[in-house]
């Protein structure tokens, strides 16, 4: 009995041993290398001007189309500003009498109120000097025995009301207008001139103008359509150079730097590519939908204009690139708890073989040492269950 279980192990070990395991392979090639973050991303104007409405009106003029290429200066579009140069007029008349009232603030009244003052402080002068020199004279004929006590106080009493009165006036002349009277005409100064401010920014605002050359991208109203107020009219830019704004999932964001090359597509535009290089590092990460993204962007150059604002593209960043690299293909590649290593094909056998390697994508992987170019690195077929080990026959199928 323990003879025949002695051979039937034996018969076992060699059908393992001797029987190939079916591998399919691949060889180490030298060729371009690189590993890349690829993401999504979105066109946006770096020099945009939006014109919208100052006040509720209708388009009277509408001198563009969506797609125009415009210069600077040139008149786009045309409200019509009937209320608003209503507006500016009605200010500017308010400006008018603000101004007024600062006037006779400043003077003491109005050119009417002030004569009418100095006429009053004439004559109470000329009252307060007659009153003193009555007085004065009466006083010496009481010495003398001609005149009495009693019309001395009497002309005392005439002297401080003739004296009250110009005070008063003097008073009036020095204080025309109390604090509140000041504050008040102040306030109304300043409304009535922000109000005309307001008016004529409006006014301005009516015809809108290219602040710069570029192109009309947006232009959601129509010749004759009424529009609220605030109300968006068109959208301009230079789109000579745009900025793109990607989102990059959280594991990436550490392996982003300032000036990596970068690769712009666009779905609409097949085998066409654009390339920058990364302007800002994402500074944070937060939600985007289910994502959690940090924001990079990178100015493009499109001198032609095929890249128009709001578009998705597609975004990649070349973390690192290498040519006439000695490359594996990556699923060759086996880590244990040691190190990396694959299994290299030498006359019909496997022979486990350390390696070292540094970049690696989705596909390959660049070998730094242990492999030389043209060796051949087994792969295990789709349907072999039986597990690869050092020494094995194998027979490598397509």
């Amino acid at each position: 009995m323990a003879l025949a279980l002695l051979i039937l192990i034996s018969l076992l070990y060699r059908y393992v041993h001797q029987t190939p395991l079916r591998v399919r392979a691949t060889t180490v090639q030298r060729g371009p290398i690189r590993s890349v973050v690829s993401t999504n991303g979105k066109i946006e104007p770096i020099q945009n001007f939006e014109a919208h409405a100052p006040i509720s009106t209708t388009v009277k003029r509408l001198l563009v189309k969506e797609g125009d290429h415009v210069r600077k200066g040139q008149l786009l579009l045309q409200l019509d500003d009937a209320d608003i140069r209503t507006q500016a007029a009605r200010a500017r008349a308010q400006v008018k009498a603000a101004e007024a009232d600062q006037s006779a603030l400043k003077s003491g009244g109005t050119q009417e109120e002030v004569l009418t003052l100095n006429s009053q402080l004439v004559k109470a002068r000329s009252a307060r000097d007659s009153a003193q020199r009555n007085l004065e004279a009466l006083r010496r004929l009481q010495q003398d025995g001609a005149a009495s006590a009693g019309e001395v106080r009497q002309t005392e009493d005439a002297l401080q009301r003739a004296q009250a009165d110009l005070s008063l006036l003097e008073q009036k002349q020095k204080d025309r207008y109390s604090k509140p009277e000041t504050a008040r005409i102040e306030a109304q100064a300043a409304e009535a001139q922000a109000a005309y401010d307001a008016a004529a920014d409006a006014l301005l605002k009516s015809s809108v103008r290219a602040p710069f050359d570029g192109m009309v991208y947006s232009l959601p109203v129509k010749q004759g359509a009424f529009v609220q107020a605030g109300e968006l009219l068109l959208q301009e830019a230079d789109l000579s150079h745009v900025l793109v704004r990607a989102f990059v999932d959280e594991p990436d964001v550490g392996r982003i730097q300032r000036g990596q090359k970068v690769e712009i597509t666009w779905d609409a535009l097949p085998g066409r590519t654009w390339t920058g290089a990364v302007k800002t590092v994402p500074s944070t990460v937060k939600l985007r939908g289910s994502r959690n993204v940090g924001e990079t962007t990178c100015i493009v150059d499109n001198r032609d204009l095929r890249l128009l604002p709001n578009v998705n593209v597609g975004f990649t960043v070349v973390i690192a690139e290498h040519n006439n690299a000695l490359t594996l293909q990556r699923d060759a590649l086996r880590i244990d708890e040691s190190q990396p290593y694959v299994f290299r094909i030498v006359n019909n056998h496997v022979k486990r073989q350390t390696i070292e390697f540094s970049l690696q994508n989705l596909t390959r992987v660049e070998m730094t040492s242990g492999l030389s170019e043209g060796d051949a690195v087994a792969l295990p077929a789709a349907e072999e269950s039986k597990p690869l080990f050092d020494g094995a026959l194998v027979r490598v199928v397509p």
